[in-house]
């Protein structure tokens, strides 16, 4: 790859059960890929976006390459080159893990062979150096050719100093201008605290706030910036009128209310569906939902007025869950504009959506991804013939729509196109981010 294609990507490897996960799991900052004592598990999450200090990159967790018992030498050669070179397609930095307590062996040697060969810049991370006494057991590894950074997954110990020499290999970041910035549209019944969310989020009274349904006639725009430098994510928040059933709308400033919000969640790049944990979720809440899902706009669910709550969030969570079923992607937050409480994690969420919604899927991880997929469901056959994938290609994003192609798409029913996004979700993460798929015939590649 050439270093103008390199994207900010880091990508971990290394043989099974050395750590990767764990360490995927401590830079990511929460529990995402399973993590278990038997080697080869299926990770929850193949991809995620990492803020560390002021820098964003995306970090991918790696299944372990190759295996030792292999007799054939070649097996071994071009199952390490299957693995690495699809995680090294689009990164700019490789993450090789090893094992201090079993030191260097043969397949840490042919990881590490593959990287230096790739040209694509490689660290060591020797995981399980738990104390400072166990970091000058990691000069073992230097015989690799790589630099050598002891680190704990467990104790989160040394991974300051291994990326401090990572991320200046990755290619800058491009910088957004104002003209850019996200719309996020909050939307939601009239009085679910739209606008006292968004005063709360500014720190400030920029929107009127008013006990009375219906406060908010027009869609406000006010701009909102998360982070700072280069980096910072520009958004602008769009405060829009509560949004009532068509048969309720009984005068025509509310109809041109209803149309303005309706037109504000076509805008957007983001959406914040605002509902009420004061009163159960309502069917006006899935019909708004639903009117986000049908933009194929990104999502995020709040819960508002949590300090009215008289049940706990997991008994909650179910109602929203059965009211909105097809919401199941999107991130789910309790917080509450009064109060303050979660306030932050709901910019958090934001920011995160606002990241998934631009993610770019590398093309080989994407399609070893929904070759497995395919190979353990086969899908139906329609008429008597199966369909067949043979390539895939992600096209566009905002929302990411991936262009699959087949050999006839009028073999692809509903049920299985929602298995192959579900198996994406489930790889790639992509919460609160709409997914797309394209069906094109064509004849099978040589």
């Amino acid at each position: 790859m050439t270093e103008t294609t390199r994207q900010r990507v880091i990508a971990i490897v290394g043989r099974p059960n050395v750590g990767k996960s764990a360490i995927f799991n401590r830079l990511a900052g929460r529990r995402i890929a399973i993590v278990h004592a038997q080697s080869g598990v299926t990770r929850d999450r193949l991809m995620h976006e990492v803020i560390w200090g002021d820098e964003h990159f995306e970090l991918i967790d790696t299944g372990g390459i190759g295996t030792i018992e292999s007799a054939a030498p070649n097996s071994i050669d071009g199952g390490i080159r299957l693995q690495v070179d699809a995680a090294l397609e689009d990164a700019a930095v490789a993450m090789q893990v090893v094992d201090l307590e079993t030191g260097v062996v043969p397949l840490d040697e042919e990881v590490a062979t593959i990287l230096r060969k790739s040209g694509c810049p490689s660290f060591i991370a020797a995981n399980k150096a738990d104390n400072p006494k166990r970091d000058a057991d990691a000069t073992e590894f230097e015989r690799l050719g790589l630099p050598v950074f002891p680190v704990s997954a467990l104790h989160d110990r040394g991974f300051g100093e291994l990326m401090e020499a990572m991320i200046p290999e990755l290619p800058p970041p491009v910088a957004q201008e104002e003209k850019d910035a996200l719309r996020v549209a909050v939307v939601g019944r009239p009085n679910v605290g739209k606008s006292s969310y968004i005063n709360r989020l500014l720190r400030s009274d920029r929107v009127i706030v008013s006990d009375v349904p219906g406060t908010t006639r027009d869609s406000i725009d006010v701009p909102f910036t998360v982070g700072s430098g280069p980096q910072a994510r520009h958004y602008v928040l769009v405060d829009t009128a509560g949004m009532r059933r068509v048969g309720k709308i009984d005068n025509s400033v509310e109809r041109f209310s209803r149309f303005r919000a309706e037109k504000s969640i076509k805008e957007a790049d983001v959406v914040v569906v605002l509902t009420d944990a004061s009163t159960d979720p309502t069917a006006m809440d899935k019909k708004i939902a639903a009117a986000v899902i049908r933009e194929g706009k990104g999502c995020v669910v709040i819960v508002n007025k949590w300090d009215l709550a008289t049940i706990t969030q997991r008994q909650f969570a179910p109602e929203v869950k059965r009211i909105m079923p097809f919401m199941g992607h999107c991130p789910l937050v309790f917080a509450s504009a009064k109060t303050g409480y979660n306030i932050r994690h709901t910019v958090e969420a934001i920011d995160h959506v606002a990241a998934q919604i631009s993610t770019t899927l590398p093309t080989g991880v994407l399609n070893r991804v929904l070759e497995a997929s395919y190979a353990k469901v086969s899908p139906p056959s329609v008429k008597g013939k199966r369909l067949k994938l043979y390539y895939a290609t992600q096209v566009s994003h905002s929302p990411i729509i991936i262009r699959i192609f087949c050999n006839d798409p009028r073999r692809i029913v509903p049920a299985y196109r929602a298995y192959l996004i579900r198996t994406l979700r489930s790889h790639f993460g992509l919460e609160g981010a709409p997914i797309m798929l394209q069906f094109r015939g064509r004849q099978r590649p040589d």
